[in-house]
């Protein structure tokens, strides 16, 4: 029964059944966690073979002894096969180390500080440096323009993406927003994919914002499907082509969650005169990346089969632990009016919305019996959920046993923060 249709009493004998279970759960001393979107160990284990994969040939297709400097941009072989993931050609293309955190971390910090056309063009020149963060989003992203004290502007997430109505008008009006971050397939944490309008018009954000505006389009779970008929992602780079706005869009990938998240490899796309500035930036902080690496990873993984066949044995690691969490919520509060959520085909997360007020509630209560959340709040810019209802849960790392133990406790600790708010405000 929805919650608004409940007497009192109903609530308060609801409220006593909740509060036994919370009870319950809290002499079990539980220790489980639902924190961060990392790789199980039986997904790492996996890509095991790497070590040694190479079998003592340390040549790239070129001839290039991999084991020495140099090869600032990347193995030609890497590029060719990264590009895929991202939809481009293998010459808009860089390679880097493990992190593509890093290469989005430089690209801000290159078009703040030095500029991506010259310093006549470095944001930083100006007084006030904005970027729009549609919501809820990746905490990540918002901590690097936080910590380089760039104004960040929630924008509205929908199931095709941001707003793109509000995106348009706040880039229209105001010249000091400089970008905007996306994650444009299986967003975290909502799991939504980006419309083919959505993608387009993002594409087209160059030609309507101030100079130097980016698109920062962190494609993070281009692969990650958990289900065959997973929706796809238009090319972004196509659109940029038509309309001529390619110097608006960078695009970053790594294997981080394809093969070890601390050894993969990260990589970028964006124009020729784009990539000619990000690698003179670059060339300053670095001889070379880690080629035998990004060898070992052309040797893995091999193409876009190669990658795709990966993939499938990951989503069969992972899909039970999503369903384990979805099956659950469902159970226990579908109908109910205690939260809504997101059923993702693919990425790394679950979105779930509590009734106003109540996610640090939900949170600090599941932390008292021993079952740690992300922070509330995390998903949105400084922290602060307007709302306070976001709350990203993440299935992938704890065991399945371990999940499902751990969705049970989370749907209590709603349910217990719901009653006793409800039974408070009647």
């Amino acid at each position: 029964m929805h919650m608004e249709q409940l007497s009192q009493q109903d609530i308060s004998r609801q409220l006593a059944t909740v509060e036994a279970q919370y009870k319950a759960l809290a002499g079990r001393k539980l220790s489980l966690d639902l924190t961060r979107g990392k790789p199980g160990s039986e997904q790492l284990d996996l890509c095991n073979h790497l070590d040694g994969i190479l079998g003592g040939d340390y040549r790239s297709e070129t001839g290039l002894d991999v084991r020495n400097y140099g090869g600032l941009d990347g193995l030609p072989e890497a590029k060719r096969l990264f590009g895929t993931v991202l939809g481009v050609s293998p010459e808009n293309v860089v390679i880097g180390g493990n992190a593509s955190l890093s290469l989005m971390y430089t690209v801000i910090d290159l078009a703040l500080s030095a500029g991506l056309r010259g310093p006549e063009s470095a944001w930083g020149n100006s007084d006030e440096v904005k970027f729009l963060c549609p919501v809820p989003g990746y905490d990540r992203h918002f901590a690097i323009c936080e910590y380089l004290g760039i104004e960040m502007i929630p924008v509205p997430m929908l199931d095709t993406g941001p707003d793109m109505d509000v995106v348009e008008k706040q880039v229209g009006e105001d010249a000091d927003i400089k970008g905007i971050w996306c994650v444009p397939r299986f967003s975290n944490p909502t799991g939504c994919v980006y419309s083919d309008e959505t993608v387009e018009r993002l594409a087209k954000l160059g030609s309507l914002a101030g100079d130097h505006f980016l698109v920062m389009y962190d494609n993070a779970y281009a692969v990650h499907s958990l289900y065959d008929d997973a929706p796809g992602l238009a090319n972004i780079s196509d659109y940029c082509e038509q309309h001529g706005t390619a110097d608006s869009v960078f695009q970053f990938g790594s294997t981080s969650k394809i093969t070890f998240a601390g050894a993969g490899v990260a990589f970028l796309a964006s124009s020729t005169d784009n990539l000619a500035a990000f690698k003179h930036h670059l060339s300053f902080q670095s001889i070379g990346p880690d080629k035998v690496n990004q060898l070992r990873h052309v040797k893995l993984l091999q193409d876009p089969e190669g990658i795709a066949a990966h993939m499938r044995k990951h989503a069969a690691i992972l899909r039970p632990r999503f369903e384990a969490v979805l099956a659950t919520l469902e159970r226990e509060l579908a109908g109910t009016g205690m939260g809504e959520w997101l059923a993702p085909r693919g990425g790394y997360f679950i979105s779930f919305n509590t009734r106003p007020g109540l996610a640090k509630e939900v949170v600090r209560l599941a932390a008292e019996i021993g079952v740690n959340l992300t922070p509330a709040g995390a998903t949105f810019p400084y922290g602060k959920d307007p709302a306070d209802s976001n709350i990203r849960l993440a299935p992938s790392f704890p065991s399945l046993a371990e999940v499902q133990e751990t969705a049970e406790a989370f749907v209590v600790c709603v349910k217990l923060a719901t009653l006793r708010q409800q039974l408070a405000n009647s």
